[in-house]
């Protein structure tokens, strides 16, 4: 059978795979509550039941936490792993959501349809696009383009604490040629994109103490050194006057992009005006001689996420602190390392306390930037493949936050990860009112049976 005939059976079945989405949702898989424990059972019974409707050996696996979701059919060509979470951030507070959040239904809203509910974009709704093009080809084919491996993970919103265990144990089950991760997002409303670079993280949080006591300003104000005079001056000066981040060894490993990869970063046309007027904002702040897209996908960062000391309730209490304290992270990019990073950052903070003064950190565990090599050809195929169902060309972007599974496939595994989604900006996920557009749950399910065609082919 042709691609159009699968193609078309998804256009017709769209009724159908939206019910049973919608069937999906209504379970409260909130991982972070232990009173929901039961309702990930049951949504992970629910997902082992969908696939083994359409033909795949699929089983829940037990961990300390919530169960994983493993599926397997066996095929010719390429052996592709699917992954995506069936668990859900909690829905507080209640009171900002328009309807009940585990009540799913489909609105419209500024004249799309839409499917409104918790999950719908982070991740039921995405997961279920690469299910449905399967159900869709096997109803077609009877059997499925080549070896596939389903993963589901129900801990994904409350930080994965047994998945580096569980894929380390079952590490030769879930070996495969290339991982697909559909946890993304669109650039815009019509541009598929296949995220290639992901950002690090590094976090520094730690408290200086000058005095031993806090200090009556009248009588030790001039003499007696301010310890937030001492911390605010360090943090102001991890940048310098062009955005430029000044620790000592810290663009160590940061890569120039690929020209074809900028050259399709100059196309999107990225309007960083608009961008930041959303938020009342007008100037870019990172390295001035550096693109805004750059800013937030492929270049470094070091942000002061919190600084406190001192008396700050109402009124005034005219001390000199005896300590004052930060949190400071840092996103990371291609190959720069965060113990390199940490070292560099408290050598300069300390080398900057004036004597008598001492530090203390509150270590927060860094990551490194996970980068897809592009030159493995599944990445040209897919990214053609996207192009032919959407209005604009697919691109490879970056993403300016961390999704740690790709690194993990890659560490772990030794399996590249490709990230494709077809979430949108405004989708509000994490927060009340969370929705998914319906074409782009029907469009997700049409560009994975043409990625599913394309990487079957040139196998």
């Amino acid at each position: 059978m042709s691609l159009e005939t699968v193609l078309s059976r998804i256009d017709q079945d769209l009724p159908a795979a939206t019910e049973r989405l919608l069937e999906l949702l209504r379970i409260p898989s909130i991982s972070t509550d232990p009173a929901y424990k039961g309702d990930c059972q049951t949504a992970a019974d629910w997902l082992v039941s969908d696939l083994q409707s359409i033909g795949i050996q699929a089983e829940k696996r037990k961990t300390p936490g919530h169960p994983m979701v493993v599926g397997h059919i066996e095929g010719d060509g390429p052996h592709i792993l699917f992954y995506g979470h069936y668990d859900v951030q909690p829905v507080d507070p209640l009171d900002l959501w328009d309807r009940d959040p585990f009540d799913p239904a489909i609105e419209e809203a500024e004249g799309h349809k839409v499917i409104r509910g918790r999950g719908a974009s982070d991740d039921k709704g995405q997961l279920m696009t690469f299910v449905e093009a399967c159900r869709a080809w096997q109803s077609v084919n009877g059997t499925l383009p080549c070896k596939i491996t389903f993963f589901f993970e129900g801990e994904e919103e409350s930080g994965s604490p047994s998945l580096i265990p569980f894929m380390r144990e079952n590490a030769d089950e879930l070996k495969s040629d290339i991982a697909l991760i559909c946890d993304t997002g669109l650039y815009g409303d019509s541009t598929p994109t296949i995220v290639t670079m992901l950002r690090g993280l590094l976090g520094e949080d730690f408290t200086i103490t000058g005095p031993d006591r806090d200090l009556h300003s009248g009588m030790y104000g001039g003499i007696a050194m301010n310890p937030i005079r001492v911390l605010t001056r360090i943090l102001a000066d991890l940048h310098d006057d062009t955005g430029r981040i000044t620790l000592p060894g810290f663009y160590d490993g940061v890569e120039e992009l690929p020209e074809e990869v900028l050259a399709q970063w100059q196309g999107l046309n990225f309007d960083h005006q608009s961008f930041l007027s959303e938020v009342g904002l007008k100037e870019p702040a990172g390295e001035q001689d550096r693109m805004p897209i750059e800013m937030i996908w492929s270049r470094p960062t070091c942000d002061v996420n919190g600084i406190w000391g001192g008396y700050t309730g109402a009124g005034f209490k005219t001390v000199l602190p005896s300590q004052a304290s930060a949190k400071v992270s840092f996103r990371l990019v291609g190959k720069q390392d965060p113990d390199a990073i940490r070292k560099s950052f408290r050598d300069y903070v300390e080398s900057r306390l004036p004597e008598g003064f001492s530090i203390e950190y509150r270590t927060e565990k860094g990551s490194p930037a996970s980068q897809m090599s592009i030159d493995n050809p599944m990445f040209e195929q897919a990214r053609t493949a996207l192009s032919a169902e959407w209005p604009n060309p697919a691109a490879y972007v970056g993403c300016g936050g961390s999704i740690p599974i790709a690194g993990y496939f890659k560490d772990i595994l030794g399996t590249d990860a490709m990230l494709i989604g077809f979430g949108k900006d405004d989708d509000q996920i994490h927060s009340p009112n969370e929705k998914y557009d319906l074409s782009s749950f029907h469009r997700g399910m049409r560009s994975w049976a043409r990625i599913l065609d394309a990487l079957t082919k040139q196998a």
